[in-house]
């Protein structure tokens, strides 16, 4: 099965070598450090691109990699797992980690195999080409997932654990969110810190406590806490925020902003 890009020439470039262009600029550094887990934005790369850039930059990306994103379209099942194939984008096709997707499913009992899920979601897309050009021979296993209390989002986290134990291999698990949405920019940040602070103290029953109670617009809250659920049980012991911005650093409009963080877990 093959998933054609669907924001290509919107949210980012879609000729080859403009992408790669563009990808060179959003990340200066050419990094070594390796992660357990990472936050990473998916507005388009006019907005987001630099917070994205400032995290993958600063990686060695593994050949196995696990993308966790929201589900904005509302289309297909609740957990969705990419079945086989791979994600075509304009730097070449992503393949999907059979073996890996095969061990998550396994031991992930709320998952579905199902790409309607994915077919239109831009989250997940968006992160495809920063995994290719920091390693051209990247894999990954594809998690769309809707809302869920913490205890699903646990679940799933020690499934995923599960999943990479038995595949014994580096992996890193991706995190694909925006945060605040549609709010003043000074709204925006003091709401994101209370999120990021969660995040920062490895306390992801905080993070989904914290944006719920306080009504914060993170739409990846539920991939951000699987992943740190995840990443605590691998090892993962401090984060860093590597960067945050809004999108009113861009347009100059600070009265309605949408909001962006990059955070790396060791």
């Amino acid at each position: 099965m093959v998933r054609q890009p669907a924001v290509a020439g919107r949210f980012y470039k879609s000729d080859a070598e403009a992408l790669r262009e563009e990808l060179a600029e959003l990340m200066p550094k050419n990094g070594s450090e390796k992660a357990i887990g990472i936050v990473a934005p998916h507005a388009g790369f006019i907005y987001s691109g630099k917070v994205a850039g400032s995290v993958y930059g600063q990686l060695q990306i593994p050949s196995s990699v696990i993308v966790l994103c929201p589900n904005h379209t509302g289309m297909g099942s609740a957990a969705a797992l990419f079945p086989t194939g791979q994600w075509d984008t304009p730097l070449g096709p992503v393949p999907i980690n059979s073996r890996l997707s095969k061990l998550i499913l396994k031991h992930v009992p709320l998952l579905k195999e199902d790409e309607l899920a994915h077919r239109f979601e831009h989250s997940l897309e968006v992160q495809l080409p920063f995994l290719m050009y920091r390693n051209p021979e990247v894999s990954i296993a594809a998690l769309c997932l809707s809302s869920y209390d913490f205890e699903s989002c646990r679940d799933i986290g020690e499934g995923i654990v599960q999943a990479i134990r038995e595949y014994g291999e580096e992996v890193l698990i991706v995190a694909s969110s925006d945060m605040t949405h549609y709010e003043s920019d000074d709204a925006a940040r003091v709401k994101d810190d209370i999120a990021l602070s969660q995040v920062l103290a490895l306390n992801p029953e905080g993070l989904l406590t914290s944006c719920r109670q306080q009504w914060i617009s993170m739409c990846g809250v539920v991939p951000t806490t699987v992943m740190m659920v995840a990443a605590k049980a691998l090892g993962a012991t401090r984060a860093r925020l590597d960067s945050y911005a809004t999108s009113g650093d861009v347009t100059g409009d600070r009265r309605r902003v949408v909001a962006y963080a990059g955070v790396t877990l060791f």
